[in-house]
């Protein structure tokens, strides 16, 4: 169980001011036994959770909860526990108890309102979640996180409109740009757009993309791939270098089809150029696999051959291997073939099994790019995995 820093801070302050504020209410020896005691036991639940035994940290603090019923950190606390546990029914009660007191402060009551939102987003019951965060937003309580759980529930449910609203006011109130985050529902908006096929509207939510964010990849990518679409080369070209330029770890995916437009328009030196400027760049082997092909077609297997074996001393790729390996097939005849053969399925069965992209964040890995990670819902955290076996 990996335990939430702010839970455990929450419990070792509630520890103390339990005591403390059990003294001073009433300084008796019976009252100092009672916060010795529920010191006690605070400490002695912050060690089974420490030693990941929830069960027996969630039995101290209900004892807790018992004996102190005016302890609200008590109650904050072992709510957060049931559902991080994924009890989240009993973590609903806990806090709807809690916001039912008439002695709560304002500040109290805007904690617990934060938390049974947390609550309802993990049991699914998105519209209490968001009704809950907004009124937290309309009353200036928490705004912040409240406005990072709204986004989230935007994205669930896909109203990318509303999720830009939210990002932006989240700027205002805490000036950390959201810009990146912002750019990304917008290409969201203008891939629906083209799917519907408003190109006017799709021409507007990437040109406000790429004014919100100038160095982001995607607007780049979507504009490049519907000019490819419209056979317009020249836009197309321009896009995809644009991209590469902002980001060459995006290259992988620009590379095809930019050396498609660009043959195209009969640039073939600017290809050269281009993949020679990529290979410097960019540590993967596409481009090398790339300008094989080209130096293949060109000055035929045996240059091919020693172009691409020269690049693997300097830089070893199981994909350039097995590249290698069908270089050497298309030449070899007879007996020579078979061992051949076997080496080339075998590099093919390892490379089956391999993710080409890896999220930077929580190391989901896949074989196909996403623009927000499935595992950790970041955005432009996935990117081609490198070394021996990446891309």
């Amino acid at each position: 169980m990996t335990l939430d820093l702010s839970v455990l801070a929450l419990l070792v302050l509630a520890a103390f001011l339990t005591g403390w504020v059990l003294a001073r209410r009433d300084p008796t020896a019976a009252v100092g036994a009672q916060a010795d005691r529920l010191r006690r036991n605070y400490f002695r639940g912050l060690n089974y959770l420490l030693n990941e035994q929830p069960d027996k940290a969630i039995e101290v603090f209900l004892q807790i909860a018992e004996i102190d019923k005016q302890t609200v950190e008590t109650h904050l606390a072992l709510g957060n526990l049931f559902r991080r546990r994924g009890e989240t029914d009993r973590a609903i009660r806990v806090h709807q108890n809690l916001i039912a007191r008439a002695n709560l402060t304002s500040e109290q009551k805007s904690l617990a309102l934060l938390e049974l939102g947390e609550d309802y987003m993990r049991a699914g019951l998105l519209d209490r979640a968001e009704t809950l965060f907004t009124d937290l937003v309309g009353i200036d309580a928490h705004a912040p996180s409240a406005l990072r759980h709204l986004i989230a529930i935007c994205q669930q449910e896909r109203d990318w409109k509303r999720a830009i609203e939210h990002a932006r006011r989240l700027e205002e109130i805490t000036g950390e740009s959201q810009a990146e985050l912002v750019s990304q529902f917008l290409c969201e908006l203008a891939e629906h757009a083209a799917a519907r096929g408003d190109a006017a509207q799709t021409r507007a939510y990437l040109t406000e993309a790429v004014t919100v964010a100038p160095l982001a990849v995607r607007p780049r990518l979507i504009k490049g791939r519907l000019a490819h679409e419209r056979q317009d080369w020249s836009r197309a070209a321009n896009a995809y270098e644009r991209a590469v330029e902002n980001d060459i770890e995006y290259l992988p995916i620009a590379l095809g089809p930019l050396l498609d437009a660009l043959e195209q328009l009969d640039r073939r030196e600017s290809i050269d150029a281009m993949l020679e400027e990529s290979m410097r760049r960019y540590p993967g082997i596409s481009p090398v696999l790339k300008m094989t092909r080209r130096v293949r077609a060109r000055d035929g297997d045996e240059a091919a051959i020693r172009f691409l074996a020269d690049r693997l001393r300097k830089k070893p790729s199981v994909r350039g291997l097995a590249e290698l390996v069908d270089l050497q097939l298309s030449g070899t005849q007879g007996e020579a073939r078979e061992p051949l053969e076997r080496l080339r399925d075998l590099l093919r069965q390892l490379l089956d099994g391999q993710a080409l992209f890896r999220c930077s964040r929580c190391g989901f890995s896949a074989r196909a790019h996403h623009w927000q990670c499935p595992g950790c819902k970041s955005w432009s955290t996935i990117k081609p995995v490198h070394g021996i076996a990446g891309n």
